[in-house]
């Protein structure tokens, strides 16, 4: 059948009705690649018509930030219309949200956007728990008969060639799938002219396509990511783990602010290695850890990683992605997000230098099998940096849910590329997470003495980075692996994490934790990096922002009160203080203004000013 062009989105969601009789188990890829318009006019139809049985299976939904209390909105609905006018928002998001999706429309996701669907229990309840891997099967196994992608276009010749850019991970699994079990599975390509067209296994002819949508979402914005906050913390961390990656080797990093950290702590070491060493050895207490790769990227690296982060960009940029594969590649990846500026790089790249970046099947990235003497020979002396939201003095690793059964994330490829490690010869796992966090306004250790979730067994436990070291647990005991993370644990929470360990038997009654491992605070480490902000370097975005200069010097006063009114103590001292210090600094005035309160009406907006102006004098004193 010949590909069917369209230039609404109804008449392609109609088209698709029709076709399938109603019955749709709809495939949208995760995080950018999803064909809005066409999810969006299908969902209209489900919602008109209860005949029609919809099911969307996809991974990490994107919605537009959103305030959770009114100071945070009067901050986030400002950024929110300048970042994300003309971006097309998911309706059926929206409903599962507020509990009014329809009763003939499920949505199930493997993968959520972190955090933001832990109070959604229809949410939970649809989750799908998987290894990136296994969503294409399981998808096939549901009986998926559309999938609904975005897509890039450009003219070759006479011809029409379409690329699957941002989300080859999963397509590109599932169409030999469906086509071997000889099933009906409609591919439904939505363009978007701001979407990058990259090349290599991301182009299809237009033969693959059943349906096109080409008016309609051309020109909507494509959803960026703001860059977050990266701390002392992170940078320390960012430090420690790209002290531990070889000239020559492979890389694969996760999105976030401690992937930031490792990113332009990686760019200093190849710019500046001496103050990279300084900065290093300055949070090892005046010497290098052994082992550690200070030098500069002669060779360079290599990049296998199922996220393309924009981190990757700036090694690019740097002269440290420079490796190339043996096809030719210096990066395979399976899907890309992230900020406009990356996209715009990614458009305007010249050919010769596009075909150097390989959007392929997440099967081909996260797994050894299938080419697997070629990916040997390619992902050499490899370093797999992940995030986890928490960590046993076991090593293992909590990264995707709660210990009540919540989901806060998912599995995603974290698995696969633990396997990986373990798998390939001089491949290392690597595990990056803050030594504590805040919670309620006070600080908790994320090194813990158990978790009732577990996301990666204490079996295939490798190396973890925090702030305060490295503890490299391969192979060894149960006791070397807990006195190695109580050495790179918060000295507020150390005693205790030993005390359980004893009670427990697996530490000797006499055990002592060691003088040097006994400052493991946030002061030492702010101390330790102070020739490097003195340089310039360690900054909270050392990539850029979106963030505007008042909103940057906002975010750490809203952080402030955010934990200081969790509690009702902490409550009513933030209030004290805010009363007793008077009215905002003429300083503070243009921030206050930002937020909409240079004329408070009401006790409540009044309130508002001197707690913020409190903040902002607490946090700049």
């Amino acid at each position: 059948m010949r590909l069917e062009r369209h230039d609404k989105a109804e008449a392609v969601a109609r088209r698709i009705v029709e076709r399938l009789d109603g019955r749709i188990v709809l495939g949208l890829p995760l995080g950018l690649g999803k064909a809005n318009h066409v999810a969006n006019a299908l969902y209209a139809l489900a919602q008109q018509d209860r005949a029609i049985d919809l099911h969307i299976s996809t991974a990490l939904t994107l919605e537009p930030p959103s305030g959770s209390s009114e100071l945070e909105s009067r901050f986030v609905d400002p950024l929110r219309e300048r970042l994300f006018a003309g971006v097309t928002e998911l309706a059926y998001a929206r409903d599962l949200r507020s509990g009014d999706l329809p009763p003939n429309v499920t949505v199930s996701e493997f993968f959520f956007l972190a955090g933001r669907w832990l109070s959604v229990p229809a949410a939970q309840q649809a989750y799908v728990s998987a290894n990136y891997t296994h969503a294409a099967g399981y998808m096939v196994a549901r009986g998926i008969n559309v999938i609904a992608q975005m897509v890039a276009v450009r003219v070759e010749g006479a011809a029409q060639e379409f690329s699957l850019s941002c989300n080859t991970d999963i397509t590109l699994d599932l169409l030999p799938m469906v086509k071997a079990g000889g099933n009906k599975c409609l591919l439904v390509g939505e363009v978007n002219a701001s979407l990058p067209f990259m090349t290599g296994p991301a182009v299809l002819p237009a033969s693959e396509f059943d349906m096109l949508l080409d008016g309609e979402g051309r020109d909507a914005r494509l959803f960026a990511t703001p860059k977050q906050p990266v701390s002392d913390a992170d940078h320390a961390i960012g430090l420690n783990a790209a002290a531990l990656v070889p000239d020559g080797g492979t890389l694969q990093i996760g999105i976030g602010s401690i992937g930031d950290a490792f990113t332009a702590a990686l760019v200093l070491r190849q710019a500046n290695p001496k103050l990279f060493e300084t900065g290093l050895s300055r949070l090892h207490g005046g010497s290098l850890p052994d082992g550690a790769h200070v030098g500069r990227f002669e060779t360079g690296l290599y990049a296998a990683s199922e996220m393309f982060v924009d981190g990757f960009m700036e090694l690019y940029r740097a002269g440290i992605l420079k490796r190339r594969a043996s096809d030719g590649a210096l990066l395979h990846g399976g899907f890309f997000l992230g900020t406009e500026d990356f996209y715009t790089f990614l458009r305007e790249l010249p050919e010769e230098e596009r075909n150097l970046f390989r959007m392929c099947g997440i099967s081909f990235v996260n797994e050894l099998y299938g080419e697997e003497k070629r990916k040997r020979a390619d992902r050499v002396d490899a370093r797999f940096v992940n995030s986890a939201m928490m960590a046993t003095f076991m090593g293992e690793v909590i990264s995707d849910g709660l210990d009540d059964g919540r989901i806060v994330s998912g599995v995603g490829g974290q698995y696969n590329f633990v396997a990986q490690a373990f798998a390939l010869d001089g491949a290392r796992s690597v595990m990056t997470l803050n030594a504590t966090r805040q919670s309620k306004g006070r600080a908790e250790s994320r090194i813990l003495t158990r978790y009732a979730h577990t996301t990666i067994p204490r079996h295939l436990r490798d190396i973890f980075v925090t702030e305060y070291g490295v503890a490299d647990l391969r192979g060894r005991s149960d006791r070397d692996c807990i006195t190695a993370m109580v050495g790179i644990s918060d000295s507020r929470f150390q005693d205790e994490l030993v005390r359980a360990a004893k009670e427990a038997g697996k530490l000797e009654k006499g055990y002592e934790i060691p003088e040097g491992q006994r400052e493991n605070t946030p002061e030492r480490v702010a101390e330790a990096l102070k020739p490097l902000k003195q340089a310039g370097q360690s900054a909270v975005f050392p990539f850029g922002s979106e963030f505007t200069e008042d909103e940057r010097r906002l975010l750490p006063a809203l952080a402030l009160l955010r934990d200081q009114t969790a509690t009702r103590t902490g409550m009513a001292a933030a209030v004290l203080g805010a009363l007793m210090s008077g009215s905002p600094d003429a300083a503070h005035l243009p921030l206050i203004r930002r937020m909409g309160l240079e004329e408070p009406k009401g006790a409540r907006q009044h309130l508002y000013q001197r707690l913020l102006g409190w903040a902002l004098k607490q946090k700049e004193s």
